[in-house]
């Protein structure tokens, strides 16, 4: 495999045009900031479009069209995409040895595809199956009747529970849990009772989960993550929840059991969905955001916490409590105008 490529090869790749010294052999990625005479970044927004001339970067992507004298330039429709292959190209996926470890446990009935690999330490129950050239990290633990499909990444540390379906391409980072309980409890008397939580976790294709995800089993049927979601780090999903194709959550959010959310949709971090809820397709939830109420396609949404200076908001935490009172004085002198008004206009 070569360590540097052309100008001309990075654009047949990228699917792009190059123009420029199209014979340049490119080392590397790097950013916008740091790149050098070897190195390749992209240029993805004006601001970086106006700095273009500053650059030392050997070649930079560029939206189609645009152009800048003596530049080695390659443009594409989507800057970012096309960098972010290059840096694949770069920086493949070395994949390990493909096979079973020693150290590792496996349960009866494994049904492994071709050129899987099972790390040290990990754990794989009874009549699982796991697809071609998927990847079990050390210290994993699978329990019985999991299915994983082809090409699959499960990092280090991460728990699938029983009867969770995996689907192919999909990336599981460490330190996450899937098919733990749902979080259902029957009030009884002065203690809780707890209610069976018999469903299951189904993930489907090209699906990549962040580092110390918690996905609950449903209580009954599925807790399904449809294709192409993106979950970042400290994401929980409750029981019975549904997650559109192609939606992207954020670092902490929470959504509560039994919500359903349609495709493409974004949840900015720390938001907070509550539960049996219904949030449309394309719904942006901005960040700290509390949902206490279904919302319908294409809608954006935002009360998170703003900043403000720290003075003003002693001052404002002071008035909270008068907001109330000051509601009812409001009222009782727009009462008092209007009846002030209609013994004006009376005479």
């Amino acid at each position: 495999m070569p360590t540097d490529y052309s100008l001309k090869e990075i654009a047949e790749a990228t699917n792009g045009e190059a123009v420029g010294q199209k014979n340049k052999r490119i080392s590397g990625v790097a950013p916008f900031e740091t790149a050098d005479s070897s190195q390749i970044t992209f240029a993805g927004g004006v601001k970086y479009l106006k700095r273009i001339e500053d650059s030392l970067a050997g070649a930079i992507f560029v939206p189609k069209g645009f152009k800048a004298s003596g530049k080695n330039l390659i443009g594409v429709s989507n800057p970012q995409l096309a960098f972010a292959k290059v840096v694949e190209l770069y920086h493949p996926t070395v994949p390990p040895a493909w096979g079973i470890s020693n150290l590792s446990s496996t349960g009866s009935d494994l049904r492994a595809g071709d050129r899987v690999f099972i790390g040290s330490f990990a754990t794989v129950g009874n009549r699982v199956t796991i697809g071609s050239d998927s990847i079990i990290q050390n210290g994993v633990f699978i329990g019985d009747d999991v299915s994983i499909g082809d090409k699959a990444m499960i990092h280090p540390n991460v728990t699938i529970m029983n009867g969770c379906r995996i689907g192919n391409r999909v990336t599981v980072h460490p330190g996450t849990v899937i098919g733990s309980d749902g979080y259902g409890f029957v009030p009884d008397g002065g203690r809780y009772h707890k209610i069976p939580q018999i469903g299951i976790v189904q993930i489907d294709d090209d699906v990549e989960i962040g580092a110390c995800n918690t996905i609950d089993r449903a209580t009954f049927g599925r807790t399904w993550i449809q294709r192409g979601v993106k979950t970042d780090n400290l994401v929980h999903i409750a029981h019975n929840v549904v997650v559109g194709e192609d939606s992207v959550i954020v670092a902490q959010v929470g959504i509560a059991g039994s919500t359903k959310i349609g495709h493409h949709a974004i949840l900015a971090g720390q938001a907070g969905i509550s539960g049996h809820l219904t949030l449309g397709n394309h719904v942006t939830v901005g960040p700290m955001t509390g949902v206490g109420k279904s919302i319908s396609d294409g809608k954006v949404v935002s009360s998170g916490s703003t900043s403000m200076p720290h003075r003003t908001w002693l001052r404002v935490q002071r008035v909270i409590p008068t907001l109330p009172e000051m509601k009812k004085k409001i009222a009782d002198l727009e009462k008092k105008l209007a009846d002030l008004e209609k013994i004006v206009g009376g005479r």
